[in-house]
């Protein structure tokens, strides 16, 4: 009897959407307008993004009114929705006050230079926000496993980084670190479609093809720059990115948490979701568990 009544209500759901997609053309006949269907999880998406782009706008004007100087490092594997988060944060704001620095690899000059001196010069001047689509950190991921650093170069990094970013504090300069974490699965399905989509092959580069070889080297080297760069002036701020929708979301919940300004909207429209953002003090000490369990399932073998 429940599988009949079951049966009916979807033959009546069928029937309702017919009618209602035939009154959409009937309309759109008349006005000329397309009528477009949208998920309902893709509208409360775009509504509460309005809502936290409003707040960014906010607190970009409380640091230019109290002449602030704000960093955000962005970093995280290939395909790991680094670009798309910020291109969120920034599309509304106030591009006067408010820059994303995304560097070539370094020129033979800059190439002899201190390691940290090509970024100085864009870190931000009072009321200023700067994004670092990757950062230093270039140094403690790509360049070690690609070979292009030394060993040497590599460990030297992660003692110097933190003293960097401690002198950074000092000239009360605020520090965002996200690094994007994305599953090696869902990295996968994003680089194919990076592939096939000419609209993303730009974004495919021969480092991206090696990424899934490369996966284990590229934890390692994540565990080595959580564990030796996360501080207290400047922690590391996981976030967890195989959807892309809520990675974004919660990433700009966060920042909006750790700065007070005007008219804010209530704490607990703020609040993470504590599967997305995840501390990276937290993050090294999974990450050590998991590689103690492999080495004593490799014994075992």
């Amino acid at each position: 009897m429940k599988e009949k009544e079951k049966r009916k209500r979807q033959k009546d759901r069928r029937e309702k959407d017919r009618r209602q997609s035939k009154d959409d053309r009937r309309e759109g006949k008349k006005t000329g307008r397309v009528q477009v269907w949208v998920k309902e999880e893709t509208l409360a998406y775009e509504k509460e993004l309005a809502k936290l782009q409003i707040e960014l706008l906010k607190l970009q004007n409380h640091i230019k009114a109290n002449g602030l100087k704000v960093i955000m490092i962005f970093e995280g594997r290939d395909a790991a929705g680094k670009g798309g988060t910020i291109k969120r944060i920034t599309e509304n704001l106030n591009p006067r006050g408010a820059r994303v620095v995304a560097l070539e690899k370094p020129s033979d000059i800059e190439k002899t230079q201190w390691y940290f001196q090509r970024y100085v010069q864009h870190l931000p001047t009072a009321g200023e926000i700067v994004i670092f689509d990757r950062s230093w950190y270039n140094r403690a991921m790509v360049e070690p496993v690609m070979g292009f650093c030394t060993e040497r170069q590599h460990h030297q990094f992660l003692k110097d980084a933190p003293k960097f970013e401690d002198m950074i504090v000092d000239e009360d300069i605020k520090i965002f670190k996200f690094y994007f974490s994305v599953s090696k699965d869902e990295q996968a399905k994003r680089f194919k479609a990076r592939e096939t989509d000419p609209l993303k092959q730009h974004k495919f580069s021969t480092v991206d093809k090696e990424s899934q070889r490369l996966w284990n080297e590229y934890s390692l080297a994540k565990y080595m720059m959580l564990s030796q760069t996360h501080t207290d002036f400047a922690p590391w701020t996981i976030v967890k990115s195989d959807n892309k929708k809520k990675a974004r979301l919660n990433c700009i919940k966060h920042i909006l948490n750790f700065v007070e300004y005007k008219d804010q909207i209530p704490n607990k429209e703020l609040k993470v979701d504590d599967e997305i953002i995840v501390y990276g003090r937290d993050e090294a000490i999974a990450m050590e568990k998991m590689f103690q369990y492999s080495l004593k399932e490799e014994i075992k073998s």
